[in-house]
């Protein structure tokens, strides 16, 4: 057993904290919306996945290294390392919002703060100086936009706990802006480059993998980040000056984001049905869970910061599609582990 958790570790997916993503995101989703049967249970559900993953992580970093630097210094799995900054900070928001907890979601705030800095910084300059670059086509994916997400992940966490701290509320308020408008610029500076990948260079459908789905959940949870603050706009003066900035912007990005769902629900179509590309569990599916209830999440919170109540209707329904997909990914999660288990009691057997 020992050996199997060590193989695990060993080959584990850089992305894999998407699962705590998606779930955290689906929780407070379901909390807003007053389903409390099915965010108390995904609360619980989090706190296991995202120790096991930490535990497994660990091992990685002290057993094989090696491994875990190559794959963060490189164009293609690199940007996977940001889903351990955006599945913390995101597990810290499902505990403020699901749990009413403040004190672990504040550490946790600060050990994402920590993550994205190391991370942020190790893969762009890993890519920078790096002599032998892939060409764009191979080079870039919609993972690339977890960058975006895991900004923007900083700036939501950071934001729901200003209101719970006795002083230095402008402080964390002023970083959140920041965070936001940080986001805002990968956002707009990588998509442009995954767009013209899009619409310019030959696009095989088995490269139209799930993380493409980030096109819509990176402007999913920067509408997030840029209602939260308009929310907490009482906690902060200089933010009613830029409440006309903030409407327009998140907004923009919330149309943006809107915008994807149609397309990549087409190209999904095209990749799996008109190509018959198998649909096999792949750790990269949550990537395609987590926009989705992001995208609920979001547009929930945009219709109270914008005092827009018509738009509740979206989330009461969508809410009903990032179930569904959640559980297909959750289901294909639990055959692959046991397909797994059964697999090594055969090796040992033998």
């Amino acid at each position: 057993m020992i050996q199997f958790i060590n193989q695990k570790a060993a080959n584990l997916f850089p992305g894999y904290f998407s699962l705590v993503m998606a779930t955290g995101a689906l929780s407070i989703a379901s909390h807003l919306l007053g389903m409390e049967y099915v965010s108390r249970p995904l609360l619980y559900f989090n706190v296991v996945a995202y120790i096991v993953l930490w535990f497994l992580t660990i091992i990685r970093l002290t057993n094989h290294f090696a491994r875990l630097k190559a794959d963060l210094t490189s164009h293609s799995n690199g940007p996977g390392f940001f889903t351990l900054v955006a599945g913390t900070c995101m597990f810290g928001s499902q505990l403020v919002v699901v749990a009413n907890k403040h004190s672990v979601p504040l550490f946790l705030w600060g050990l994402g703060i920590v993550l994205w800095v190391v991370v942020m910084y190790t893969f762009f300059t890993a890519v920078t100086v790096r002599k032998n670059k892939p060409n764009l086509g191979e080079g870039i994916n919609g993972a690339w936009l977890i960058a975006a997400v895991g900004t923007q992940s900083v700036s939501v966490l950071g934001t729901l706990l200003s209101s719970y701290v006795t002083s230095g509320k402008d402080i964390i308020l002023f970083f959140t802006l920041c965070m936001y408008l940080l986001g805002c610029m990968l956002y707009l500076n990588i998509i442009t480059l995954i767009f013209y990948r899009f619409t310019f260079v030959d696009f095989k459908y088995a490269a139209l993998t799930p993380p493409y789905w980030i096109n819509m959940g990176a402007v999913a949870i920067t509408t997030l980040a840029g209602s939260n603050l308009m929310l907490h706009v009482k906690n902060w003066p200089f933010l009613v000056g830029l409440m006309p900035f903030l409407k327009g912007f998140t907004l923009f990005f919330w149309i943006a984001g809107t915008w994807w769902i149609p397309l990549l629900f087409i190209l999904m179509v095209w990749r799996h049905f008109y190509h018959r590309y198998p649909f096999t569990y792949d750790p990269q599916f949550w990537g395609m869970a987590f926009p989705l209830a992001m995208y609920t999440t979001s547009t929930f919170q945009l219709s109270k910061a914008l005092g827009l109540p018509f738009l509740v209707v979206i989330p009461r329904y969508m809410i009903f599609v990032a179930m569904a997909a959640w559980l297909t990914v959750f289901m294909g999660l639990v055959h692959h582990i046991y397909i797994g288990i059964k697999g090594n009691h055969k090796v040992q057997g033998n």
